[in-house]
């Protein structure tokens, strides 16, 4: 059978443990929020009213396209370019070619980020295998001036950055909406955790807590993965609603 992915591929490793796709998540929360084209996630009305399923959503996708063969990877990337259609008739204009690249690009960058941070460096080989994973879908969904190579991707990626994020009403009210959704203390975990995961640019715009206290409980949460304990402090800090769709996560890899 044919993957879209190679099985012994970097990024299966990356995307294959709910722990790097946590972090992955908190990241891509941040960003978003930022993000110029934020107004295209506002216009549907789920984005507000469900900001974490929304952004679990984006994962899922994403899960579906890295762990699946060959067809089933495609068709899925088909679908989600027959709903960004969708959503683009519905407004009467076509979302920017550069919004889609921006997320692209965010991925691959919280991808390296998320495993670096909790497993190990990525040599350069693996990290350019990383872009060439999602350069793919970029290609399938149609997507014009896409980086050639990882280092062309790294100026672009800086560039987007530089010109593409502003902090807005919107970022705001996203954020207002994380922490309704989340609960106060579990808001406080998912700014640390994006304090950990984002760009310096990133954080300009958003000015989180500098002092990043979640740090020495990441070491903890290190030590308990090694006996087999995890799931203790997962549990504790994710809400309820999410717990099994975490859990089932891991049980993905597992079985793949």
């Amino acid at each position: 059978m044919e993957y879209f992915v190679d099985e012994d591929s970097i990024v299966r490793k990356i995307w294959g443990k709910a722990d790097t796709i946590l972090f992955i998540f908190a990241g891509a929360a941040a960003e978003f929020a930022l993000n110029k084209a934020v107004d295209w996630l506002y216009f549907t009305g789920r984005l507000p009213a469900d900001p974490l399923g929304r952004l679990f959503s984006t994962v899922s996708y994403s899960r579906q396209i890295i762990f699946s063969e060959q067809s089933a990877a495609l068709l899925a990337i088909d679908k989600i370019t027959a709903i960004h259609k969708g959503v683009e008739a519905g407004r009467g204009e076509p979302i920017p070619d550069w919004a889609y690249r921006d997320v692209l690009f965010m991925l691959i960058d919280l991808s390296i980020r998320s495993f670096e941070l909790l497993e190990r460096p990525l040599t350069n080989m693996e990290k350019a295998q990383t872009f060439a994973v999602f350069k793919r879908v970029g290609v399938r969904m149609g997507l014009t001036d896409l980086p050639a190579s990882y280092t062309s991707y790294l100026h672009m990626r800086n560039d987007h950055l530089q010109h593409n994020l502003i902090k807005s009403k919107l970022t705001t009210d996203l954020y207002r909406q994380y922490k309704k959704h989340l609960g106060p203390l579990r808001y406080e975990v998912l700014k640390q955790a994006q304090l950990l995961m984002i760009p310096p640019l990133v954080n300009k715009h958003l000015q989180l807590n500098n002092v990043p206290w979640l740090l020495p409980v990441l070491w903890i949460y290190k030590f308990f993965r090694l006996i087999k304990l995890e799931f203790i402090l997962r549990d504790a800090l994710l809400p309820a609603t999410y717990k099994s769709q975490i859990k089932s996560l891991d049980h993905l890899y597992a079985g793949s």
